[in-house]
């Protein structure tokens, strides 16, 4: 399977900068909310601790937080940059990359969701050039395996609604292609369907339960993922198999996830900030490809929507939610 993008890069000044009581500052940009995001950020900061960094000893941490408002983030990066922060951490949307290279092109951290040499964020993945570099996520180009795996659990399914959020459009072109894609393989239906805001989610979740659709693909982002407890609890409403991006859904009653082990990624992330910090150049560093991927399946879900998961997915799934 072709794997590419869903990616944090880095960048820095030539010297790390230093608040004035002598520790290294990291500005951290997120397009959600802190309690989103509390076990990846463990994460980080455990990646930061593998390099020699600890928050509050010897690194302090200027933390913004875009609320799942995109448009926030252009004004939440330049105010970053503005600071005297030796790196920037603009993690888990294309939208705050961009932001990120707009404010500077001496500082960031992204995370974005696509090919970086595509979106122009880096020269080439083992030779980024100019102030980013990073990791990869691959998230965009496993869409296809996902709706196979949801096909697998729901193998009668004819009609797949597709839910996007299209402020996140530079990632979700790609999505919609590789599902409609996938789908005519299949010879599945898709129905793409869009939500920005809880209140479209909820419409979105009415308009399927008049359509009724037979599954349910959850495309990702910042702000679908600050919603999972939203999604768990229409997705049994409505009665509807879907799968989603990461496992934080199926911890919150969500059926089925495949994707990228965020927070392994985001700890990946704080071991190059250390290094960046350190004095290593983002120009020289090469683009880290994530390598840890999960399957989990919430079987009480399963169970509540009359589904029976085939021994075949239970074996290679990397979780199972009692």
């Amino acid at each position: 399977m072709k794997r590419r993008a869903f990616l944090t890069l880095l960048t820095a000044w030539p010297f790390a900068a230093r608040a004035q009581q002598g520790m290294a500052v990291i500005g951290f940009l997120h397009a959600a909310s802190a309690d989103a995001v509390s076990d990846r950020l463990r994460a980080f900061r455990q990646g930061l601790q593998e390099s020699g960094y600890i928050e509050g000893e010897n690194v302090s941490i200027i933390y913004r937080w875009a609320e799942g408002r995109n448009d926030r983030l252009p004004e939440l990066a330049a105010e970053l940059a503005r600071r005297p922060v030796g790196l920037i951490a603009a993690v888990a949307s294309n939208n705050a990359a961009f932001a990120a290279q707009a404010a500077t092109r001496t500082i960031p951290v992204f995370a974005v969701s696509d090919d970086p040499v595509k979106l122009g964020l880096v020269a080439s993945l083992a030779h980024p050039g100019g102030n980013m570099t990073g990791v990869n996520f691959f998230n965009a180009e496993i869409t296809a395996k996902r709706l196979e795996l949801l096909r697998k659990l729901v193998p009668g399914a004819k009609r797949v609604a597709l839910l996007v959020n299209p402020k996140e459009a530079s990632n979700i072109e790609r999505v919609v292609q590789e599902v409609e894609k996938a789908a005519s393989t299949m010879g599945l239906q898709i129905q793409t369907l869009n939500a920005t805001t809880s209140r479209e989610i909820d419409a979105a979740f009415a308009a399927m339960a008049r359509e009724r659709p037979d599954a349910l693909f959850v495309s990702g982002g910042p702000f679908f993922n600050s919603r999972r407890l939203q999604f768990g609890m229409l997705a049994a409403r409505q009665a509807v198999p879907a799968i989603y991006a990461s496992r934080d859904y199926p911890e919150f009653g969500g059926l089925m996830s495949y994707g990228t082990n965020v927070a392994d990624a985001f700890r990946q992330v704080g071991v190059y900030s250390g290094r960046i910090l350190k004095g290593a150049k983002p120009a020289e560093l090469p683009v880290v490809q994530s390598s840890k991927f999960e399957l989990v399946i919430n079987i009480q879900t399963a169970r509540m929507l009359g589904l029976t998961v085939p021994p075949s997915l239970l074996a290679v799934a990397d979780a199972v939610i009692e």
